[in-house]
């Protein structure tokens, strides 16, 4: 620009120049702000399921950051987890919807003879659960190791029956899982919905339900929608997996988990959902993918 043409222009048209300039780059600036803001930030979640994701399934991110991802997609809880991992749930302001046992997989309540130690140590860990302000505790059944069915039923009754004043007492539920014993966990005993139903009913507490394992139970015995409709009074969680090979929750197997997910809200459902499959791609984004189907 030459000097005569500089002297045209007055101080007062070169501030509104500018200023004009300015409120458009922040025009641009704000928009850019709230595209990044969006992305961020997905959309809210529709509130029919209460998301929890076990922890097991993210092992190769710490649990802060875990804890962070949950917060944005929108998932209540982190679970699976023990006691020393409660507090950092707890800094984050998420919940553990299942907390682990002091039992395991192959050794539960079907043994008469496990009994005295699982009553005290779940006796131990039952208060702790209440007082950290968790709903759930999970147990397991154990293996057959040549035990009948009817026999299975009747030591785990006469086991959780002693556990439920305790239970009862700390408004704690005990949840046994249901898992199969075809693919993952051979001789497990309680390997199908009528089995574990059976326990429930002859217990007879609302401190005692079942985890019944979408998984798990399409391996077994299929069915899944009707098992929910039917024994959905003795579900106190549930947990997802793509079947085969406890993959992605997508398209790639065989079960099709917005009719399921329906299902389970018809019944009037109002604990979690537990996310627990296994990522095959970056974790975070097979999380949210997954709780974007599930969210009915």
């Amino acid at each position: 620009m030459n000097n005569q043409i500089h002297s045209q222009i007055s101080r007062r048209s070169a501030l509104q120049m500018m200023a004009g300039g300015a409120a458009a780059l922040g025009a641009v600036g704000a928009g850019s702000g709230r595209a990044a803001a969006a992305a961020d930030s997905p959309a809210p979640l529709k509130g029919n399921i209460r998301h929890s994701v076990s922890r097991w399934c993210y092992g190769k991110l710490s649990l802060d950051d875990l804890c962070r991802a949950a917060k944005r997609i929108g998932i209540e809880s982190i679970e699976l987890l023990g006691a020393d991992e409660w507090p950092v749930v707890r800094k984050h302001g998420l919940t553990c919807a299942m907390c682990n046992g002091p039992d395991k997989i192959n050794y539960g309540f079907n043994r008469i003879e496990h009994h005295e130690t699982l009553l005290k140590n779940f006796g131990t860990a039952i208060p702790e659960i209440a007082r950290n302000g968790f709903p759930n505790v999970i147990c397991f059944s154990g293996n057959r190791r040549g035990l009948g069915d009817e026999q299975g039923i009747e030591n785990c009754v006469a086991g959780l029956k002693r556990l439920m004043p305790i239970a009862e007492k700390h408004k704690v539920t005990v949840i046994l899982e249901l898992l199969n014993s075809k693919v993952n966990h051979a001789d497990y005993q309680a390997d199908h919905t009528a089995w574990g139903v059976e326990v429930c009913k002859r217990v007879g507490s609302e401190r005692l339900k079942l985890l019944y394992d979408i998984y798990h139970m399409q391996i077994m015995e299929g069915d899944i929608i009707r098992t929910i409709q039917e024994s959905h009074p003795y579900i106190g969680h549930y947990h997802t997996g793509g079947n085969p090979g406890r993959n992605e929750i997508d398209d790639t197997q065989e079960i099709y988990y917005p009719a399921v997910m329906r299902a389970i809200v018809a019944t009037g459902y109002k604990g979690f959902v537990g996310q627990e499959f296994v990522p095959d791609r970056d974790p975070l984004t097979s999380l949210e993918a997954a709780i974007r189907i599930c969210d009915v």
